[in-house]
């Protein structure tokens, strides 16, 4: 524990011109006296610390020491690829892992190629929820990552629109969609997906599982988004939309930006859309908040559920006055 402090010590006195021994105590949650006795070690090892005192002061290196003792621990080789995503490294229990992994890299390289990649890390940022939209609690999140990268099964606790379930899990992936995190698991031989915000309670079992060979996170995603879009959306409505209803229905995701770019212009400022639905409520909704600016030719169950619809709205506006 304390050599991996000395080296982490070690990686910041070179990524930063001078660090007071206040700070390295915060950063290790040690006292400042045992920070006095890691600089005395270094500086016993060769390494040419030095400290000054009073306002100001601090230890630094002498300018132009640089080591290439810059060697990950596990934790850290795990974290490698959370480099860039801090936030998504905090949830998943890797955020420290993640620094210290970030800290040897900037370390190891050039003092031009530190000052380079130190310069795009604090001017790019990735901020993963929509807007209106709250990363959802998921207090379980460290322990089921822990789960999925050593391999051991769960039992989950989970809340679905069915009901709450009890599952015996073997997590195979974790995938951040939005500000959602969502669980990739096999049940049965079985691939199931759940959201990690509806599991109510998580226990790590000692029994271990054997990962599918031909088993592709990022393949098996795509393909469940490509069935979900096509099962939640198997209806498809004719319309004429004017170019304001246009831009309305861009704005409600991917599905209805696609049929608005394919969309063909009727020669009179309006285009006409093939516009996929979930069923003749969830549509007539949708469509009749687009008022006088769109015009639904078909499907017939379709038009009929918007007339229904709005001669509610007109009674319940009859009923006030």
């Amino acid at each position: 524990m304390r050599a991996s402090r000395l080296l982490s010590i070690l990686i910041l006195l070179q990524l930063r011109a001078r660090l007071t021994a206040e700070y390295l105590a915060d950063e290790f949650e040690v006292s400042v006296r045992t920070i006095y006795r890691d600089i005395d070690a270094l500086s016993a090892a060769g390494v040419p610390v030095y400290g000054d005192r009073g306002p100001g002061g601090g230890f630094s290196l002498l300018d132009g020491y640089k080591t290439r003792l810059t060697g990950l621990n596990a934790s850290e080789a795990e974290a490698m690829l959370m480099i860039g995503l801090p936030g998504q490294a905090a949830e998943l229990g890797l955020g420290a892992a993640t620094e210290r992994a970030r800290g040897k890299l900037l370390a190891a390289l050039t003092p031009e190629g530190s000052a380079l990649a130190s310069r795009i890390t604090g001017r790019f940022h990735l901020d993963p929820a929509d807007w209106y939209q709250a990363a959802e609690p998921v207090p379980c999140l460290p322990a089921l990552a822990r789960a999925v990268i050593d391999s051991h099964t769960v039992f989950l606790v989970y809340k679905s629109w069915k009901g709450v379930r009890e599952r015996k899990v073997d997590p195979l992936g974790l995938v951040q969609k939005g500000a959602k995190w969502y669980l990739v698991g096999r049940v049965d031989e079985s691939l199931r997906t759940y959201r990690v915000g509806s599991i109510r309670k998580m226990d790590v079992l000692d029994q271990r599982f054997e990962r599918p060979a031909n088993f592709e996170l990022a393949t098996y995603w795509s393909q469940q988004l490509q069935r979900f879009e096509q099962e939640l959306r198997p209806e498809v409505a004719q319309i004429t939309a004017s170019n304001e209803a246009c831009r309305r229905l861009a704005e409600l995701g991917g599905y209805a930006a696609q049929a608005v770019a394919a969309a063909t212009d009727d020669g009179q400022g309006w285009r006409e859309i093939c516009l996929p639905f979930e069923n003749s409520d969830q549509g007539a909704r949708l469509l009749l908040s687009l008022g006088p600016e769109v015009r639904v030719e078909g499907p017939a169950s379709l038009r009929k559920a918007m007339r229904e619809m709005a001669q509610a709205v007109l009674k319940n506006l009859e009923d006030v006055e």
